[in-house]
């Protein structure tokens, strides 16, 4: 996290959230999946991320970037990722962990997160780095949302 009067870039903080469930997924594919408890935990708390993560960069960071750079191909692939991995969060939100499909849903969970992520840092951020965008302005805000969202959660 950013100290005293450091500025808050926005490239760095998705960048932060990217690399905290990328390294979520690892863990759960190196779970015991017996473990049924500890498993839904993880679920609950990657999905809990995901949902705070996406909903920062649709009300911000996408309508900055789509203003922004000409790329709109690749801006309404990352929508259309967006709606595919939150019908897998809601799928995984309606099981119990001892359901056969749990776990591979939550792997391609992963699995398209991971390819969307790649996306986004490969293709998308360096279009906004050459940009004309405040990103210490936009990791701002999108602090300042995220911590709105994560205490409007349930616990």
């Amino acid at each position: 996290m950013a100290k005293g009067n450091e500025k808050l870039n926005a490239l760095e903080l998705l960048k932060q959230d990217h690399a905290k469930v990328k390294q979520s997924f690892k863990e759960f594919e190196k779970m015991d999946h017996e473990d049924e408890a500890t498993m839904q935990e993880m679920v609950r708390a990657v999905c809990a991320e995901l949902k705070a993560h996406t909903t920062i960069e649709e009300e911000i960071f996408y309508p900055a970037v789509r203003a922004a750079i000409e790329d709109e191909d690749l801006m309404n692939e990352a929508q259309v990722e967006h709606a595919s991995a939150k019908d897998l969060i809601a799928q995984l939100e309606g099981m119990q962990p001892d359901d056969p499909l749990y776990s591979a849903t939550f792997t391609v969970l992963g699995e398209y997160v991971l390819h969307h992520v790649k996306e986004e840092e490969s293709e998308m951020f360096p279009q906004v780095r050459k940009a004309k965008l405040d990103l210490e302005e936009l990791g701002a805000k999108i602090m300042a949302r995220k911590q709105q969202i994560l205490e409007s959660m349930p616990a």
